[in-house]
């Protein structure tokens, strides 16, 4: 049966290794990462924040809509993939349908999409890309595929009264390449895109 004097002695042992480990695991080690990101990669480290100007409008990690108050997309803007969080691009409610390619709700929602931007960009229904029509996984992704904002350009022009091959070559311009040259697929980030198109009517 262990002293006093040694239950005494191993709980100070055990208070020293916290405050200890608490100072370097809690304290230290956070604030020389924080360091680190800060001087090495301040953009990543700060969220990725896309400026308007002076302004903060988003985050070049997270999607959002460009929709009037009552969710119809406006015909100025390039329009996102759709969004299954939440009410759409909900980062506290991140996440997919998690339908089958199978479930009748999920073909239902497509056709209804497919419908929807055909009528919208005055387009055939067989060329509308299939991230169009679909959610990401997170249901926040802010790109879409360089097919489908090609497809928007018409409808983006004519809203803007811009020259349409203007407008073409602005896509052309911010479509982001695959990472490291060989992942994944090209892409074009939706709010960079319009910050872009803001910038060219300027």
């Amino acid at each position: 049966m262990s002293s006093p004097r040694t239950g005494a002695r191993t709980y100070g042992v055990a208070l020293r290794a916290m405050l200890i480990l608490t100072l370097v695991l809690g304290v230290a080690y956070p604030a020389v990462v924080t360091g680190i990101g800060q001087v090495a990669l301040p953009v990543q480290a700060n969220g990725s924040p896309v400026r308007a100007g002076e302004e903060i409008v988003g985050s070049a990690l997270i999607g959002q809509s460009f929709s009037d108050t009552e969710g119809n997309p406006l015909p100025e803007w390039f329009q996102p993939r759709p969004s299954a969080a939440g009410e759409g691009y909900d980062a506290a409610g991140s996440s997919g349908s998690n339908l089958g390619p199978e479930n009748p709700d999920l073909v239902g929602l497509i056709a209804d999409r497919k419908a929807q931007i055909a009528a919208f960009d005055g387009v055939d229904q067989d060329s509308i890309p299939a991230d169009a029509l679909t959610a990401s996984s997170s249901g926040l992704d802010p790109h879409i595929s360089p097919d489908y904002a090609l497809l928007q350009v018409p409808r983006v022009a004519r809203a803007r009264s811009l020259p349409e091959p203007e407008v073409r070559r602005l896509v052309e311009a911010t479509i982001q390449g695959r990472d490291l040259g060989y992942l994944g697929e090209p892409t074009v980030n939706v709010l960079v895109l319009n910050i872009a198109l803001d910038d060219l009517e300027e």
